[in-house]
């Protein structure tokens, strides 16, 4: 599989398919070690050596998975991602309770956020635990929205420390806006930007600031929600998609589904073409995309690998679906 190295940390090289560990934390409903375990397997045999959690994500049951499937692999062969800025606090009276930010995992600990230096020392320090790996490759900023100045003056610079010290290798923010991360790229010292949902084959927004900030300062761009949720994941979108987490306004379906519709004609469907359409990007270095089971990760390993024609974009363009059409990125194997 074809992997891209960050332009400010080279050594690191993340592949173009990444794979999102979030529903190894129980997204939504439950999932088995041994279905998390398989997922893995299938992601590995298909060549992705990206790989991205964070303690958020069930409380931290999908670092502890993530580290106990890749612990048998060889260290130096992937990339593994985890973030920083919600700190877990055991919370035992609360255990016979479900967690009530979308994990199915028993509330025993609760999300404090925290992007002081402290708290982003004992955030790694955690994970390291979690995980039992030696180092994380990259570290995130896990939705600063609403802590600019903290995240900015503290976290980053804590950040750049641990990275000058050889402890971590690469370090940036996660968020579902693009305004931000600009604003990271800008005024920071950061490597790797993962941008949720701001840029897909149905919206382009990151392309009038983000985009072109980290082209022109270096900054690598890793594309996460590249299905918006889930209403660009089937053929056809169903009048119930999710978009943003929420159920899809009427609007956005039926743009969708026009998509969809030019996308037929081309023998293209949908999801393979949300896919194609991030990377092609040059400041794209890696597409994540949540994975639960072994099926799923095969199926997303067929649509990533689906010849999407260049015609498409043109005619998507002229029918007025598409407000960004960049030339195709580079790639590098």
């Amino acid at each position: 599989m074809t992997a891209r190295a960050l332009p400010r940390r080279p050594e690191l090289r993340l592949t173009e398919l990444g794979f999102g560990a979030a529903q190894g934390g129980n997204l939504y409903r439950g999932t088995s070690d041994e279905e998390f375990a398989s997922a893995v397997d299938a992601a590995w045999e298909a060549g992705v050596r990206y790989y991205d959690t964070a303690p958020h994500y069930g409380l931290g049951l999908s670092e502890r998975r993530l580290g106990a499937a890749l612990r048998q692999r060889p260290r130096d062969e992937y990339v593994v991602s985890t973030k920083v800025g919600r700190i877990l606090v055991p919370s035992p009276e609360n255990a016979h309770q479900r967690d009530s930010d979308g994990f199915d995992v028993p509330a025993s600990h609760r999300r404090v956020w925290d992007f002081s230096r402290d708290g982003v020392l004992r955030s790694i320090e955690a994970s390291l635990d979690r995980t039992g790996l030696d180092r994380i490759d990259i570290v995130y900023l896990h939705d600063p929205d609403d802590h600019w100045e903290q995240a900015a003056h503290e976290a980053v610079p804590a950040l750049v420390d641990l990275r000058d010290q050889g402890v971590v290798g690469a370090i940036g923010a996660g968020m579902n806006q693009s305004a931000m991360l600009t604003r990271f790229v800008r005024e920071t010292d950061v490597d790797v930007m993962m941008c949720a949902g701001r840029y897909t084959l149905l919206e382009q927004g990151a392309a009038d600031d983000l985009l072109p900030a980290a082209d022109n300062r270096g900054v690598g761009i890793v594309i996460a929600g590249v299905y918006n949720s889930g209403l660009l994941s089937r053929d056809q979108p169903p009048a119930d998609a999710v978009y943003n987490y929420q159920q899809a306004p009427p609007e956005l379906i039926e743009r969708a589904r026009r998509i969809a519709a030019v996308c037929e004609t081309y023998g293209v469907t949908l999801p393979q073409a949300a896919l194609a359409f991030v990377r092609r990007h040059p400041a794209v270095v890696s597409t994540v995309v949540g994975v639960r089971t072994e099926a799923q990760m095969v199926e997303t390993v067929r649509r990533s690998e689906a010849v999407v024609p260049e015609e498409l974009w043109a005619a998507l363009a002229a029918a007025g679906l598409l407000a960004a059409l960049p030339g195709p990125g580079s790639r590098s194997s």
